[in-house]
């Protein structure tokens, strides 16, 4: 089987196509406190971002992101992305993102596995780590089962709503 993809879904670059998805995603506002985006993208910048990951690759930019499609429709489901990607240190951030629609069926953990196998034969990074907010279980779930290791917690690290929450740093090595 190849390294991404499986019988269920596959991962594939970013294509001009997936402009208004990309679009609909990145301005979807219930969505920011999850990640680090406080304002509005416009089509302007994603078809910027979608012309640069076309011509440099990965390791050039830092960052590599991926379109979660299910392997029959070849539908596009989520996002899956390496990023701060350190080729000296061997390591990369990782982040995985699932329409609502799509969460809590399997997709995720498969990703997860996608993205390793990627990141230890492809890249030949040592290690992957991500940043999940304390108040999401089903994403510490996830990273757990599939073999990521608590490591610590940033405190008050990110702004929500009218406080900070805390937030664990989970790494798992490759």
């Amino acid at each position: 089987m190849a390294i991404l993809s499986n019988d269920t879904v596959f991962l594939r670059a970013v294509e001009p196509e997936d402009l208004d998805l990309l679009y609909k995603w990145e301005n979807d506002s219930s969505l920011w406190e999850c990640g680090d985006t406080v304002n509005p993208y416009s089509r302007f910048a994603i078809k910027a971002y979608i012309e640069r990951t076309l011509s440099e690759d990965a390791v050039q930019i830092g960052q590599l992101r991926l379109m979660v499609c299910l392997a029959g429709s070849g539908a596009a489901v989520g996002m899956a992305d390496l990023f701060d990607i350190d080729m000296i240190n061997g390591r990369s951030g990782t982040g995985i993102f699932m329409a609502k629609e799509y969460r809590g069926n399997g997709f995720t953990g498969m990703v997860i596995k996608m993205m390793e196998e990627y990141s230890r034969k492809v890249l030949a990074l040592h290690q992957l780590y991500a940043h999940i907010a304390t108040s999401n279980e089903p994403c510490i779930k996830c990273f757990e089962r599939n073999g990521f290791v608590r490591s610590g917690v940033l405190k008050e690290w990110k702004r929500c709503g009218c406080g900070y929450s805390d937030v664990y740093i989970y790494q798992k090595i490759l």
